[in-house]
């Protein structure tokens, strides 16, 4: 069982700083392959927006530098190049995906990484950017809350004929957590950037995680819907719940440890089905590589369809039930 706080694991874990960068990504494995002229990932799922109709919306990972930051839980360097890419290289990779992907009139540009990271998308890009998303009535990029900033923001958004929204790892409101995971930001920090956004006219769309590390498991469901909460708070209109994966080398340690455990699918589900029930805006379950919490192949295909299809409903059916295993029982 997890302990409630790092006490005893600060000799191992240093305290910040560099030091603790050092200690994160010694812990990492090999890059995988990218081809910077593509992007990792493309394709296309349908979303229940803003105004409650149910879209289909492009989701473009691109391949791009990493992230400046080393975040304790973080494993999306695995897909991101040495080096910064050239100007052109990414309106490439948007317009090789969008070719490759059904229409859609709303698209999600995430780049492992954050949007207004000059090392990672050049601005000079910004309006090759702007004409391959031109048909689309809302665009979504990711970043962290330091770089959100009205100088960065501003010439973006006023390039768009669409909607802005920008994603933002919240991650969680635990005390003694949020510190731990590396990022780099305080409660504040989001907080701060939130009205920034607000102020720009921006909307803003926050990941939650859930299972923590240094938290006991016992606790993932609460601090998952709090910060949920938090998040609406500072006006949110929707929030993806993440379960905390390992992957990264740095996780594992924790893991064998004892100071973290991974999540498991009755949580994402009892934690998306809270989320939803608040009534504060969309609530959805991140179902990428969701198939790593199955325990049970007999029911988990109907229980990744129920939260698929809570997070198009933004609505709670009955749960799934399970003679092989217990689940529901």
């Amino acid at each position: 069982m997890a302990r409630s706080t790092a006490e005893g694991w600060e000799l191992r874990y240093p305290q910040g700083g560099s030091g603790r960068n050092r200690w994160i990504a010694a812990r990492r494995g090999p890059r995988s392959a990218v081809d910077p002229t593509r992007p990792a990932a493309a394709f296309v799922e349908e979303e229940r927006t803003e105004t409650g109709h149910i879209a289909p919306v492009a989701t473009l990972f691109l391949a791009n530098r990493e992230c400046p930051w080393r975040c304790l839980m973080c494993d999306l360097w695995k897909n991101t190049t040495a080096h910064s890419v050239g100007e052109g290289v990414i309106p490439e990779q948007i317009r090789a995906a969008l070719a490759s992907l059904p229409a859609v009139s709303r698209v999600k540009l995430y780049n492992a990484g954050s949007f207004f990271d000059r090392r990672a998308i050049p601005p000079a890009d910004f309006p090759a950017i702007a004409r391959l998303v031109e048909h689309c009535e809302r665009v979504v990029v990711e970043s962290h809350p330091a770089l959100v900033t009205r100088a960065e923001v501003d010439p973006f958004r006023d390039l768009l004929a669409g909607q802005l929204e920008v994603a933002m790892g919240l991650e969680t409101v635990h005390p003694v957590a949020l510190p731990l995971l590396n990022k780099g930001m305080t409660l504040d920090d989001f907080r701060r950037a939130a009205d920034r956004l607000a102020s720009a006219g921006v909307a803003l769309r926050a990941f939650v995680l859930l299972g923590l590390p240094f938290v006991p498991l016992a606790e993932a469901v609460q601090w998952a819907v709090r910060s949920a909460v938090c998040a609406f708070e500072e006006g949110a209109t929707a929030v993806t719940i993440i379960p905390t994966r390992t992957g990264n080398g740095a996780m594992e340690e924790l893991e064998r440890a004892g100071h973290f455990e991974r999540p498991t699918l009755d949580l994402l589900e009892e934690a998306t089905a809270a989320g939803v029930s608040l009534r504060r805006g969309r609530v959805f379950a991140d179902l990428w590589d969701v198939e790593s919490l199955a325990a049970c192949g007999v029911c988990f295909p109907a229980r990744r369809e129920r939260l698929a299809a809570i997070n198009r409903e933004q609505s709670v059916t009955a749960a799934i039930t399970c003679a092989s295993c217990g689940a529901g029982l």
